[in-house]
């Protein structure tokens, strides 16, 4: 039974991780900063430190994002491990959270997501996989953390 996120019961920080930081953890962040702008810290990771990955940019400016300043980065390189909630979108990165249960008090939450980098075809193809990829993460986001849309003013 899933509980109801209100307001009041959002995570105040979130972190992403997936294998390398290249594709689903930094394409997860990008899409919750934009829907949760100044509400929640989030920030993403990889077990292994990874290379940036021109069909992200690709598939995330045509939805208005831009993660230019991004660079790969482990989850050794963290700075601070005060997360609410870990969302693992690879098994690797499932592992490496549930370790850090045991000296964190925090929420693991499992997101099998596919790594659209095993796409093979066309251009067109492959960005195809990105989108999947980039489409999942944004309803998955919004349905775990309550979004709704903010009235226009």
């Amino acid at each position: 039974m899933t509980s109801v996120v209100t307001p009041e019961r959002l995570p105040s920080a979130i972190l992403f991780v997936c294998g390398m930081n290249a594709v689903r953890s930094p394409m997860a962040a990008a899409i919750a900063k934009q829907l949760f702008p100044q509400r929640i810290y989030i920030a993403s990771a990889g077990v292994r430190k990874g290379q940036r990955d021109p069909f992200v940019d690709a598939v995330l400016a045509e939805i208005g994002l831009d993660i230019d300043k991004h660079e790969p980065h482990t989850v050794k390189e963290l700075e601070d491990t005060n997360f609410d909630l870990v969302v693992s979108l690879a098994p690797e990165a499932h592992h490496w959270a549930l370790e850090l249960t045991r000296t964190e008090s925090l929420d693991v939450e499992y997101w099998p997501t596919a790594d659209p980098t095993l796409a093979t075809g066309s251009r067109d193809q492959i960005l195809d996989a990105y989108r999947a990829v980039r489409d999942e993460l944004t309803t998955r986001i919004k349905k775990r953390l309550g979004w709704r849309p903010t009235p226009a003013g």
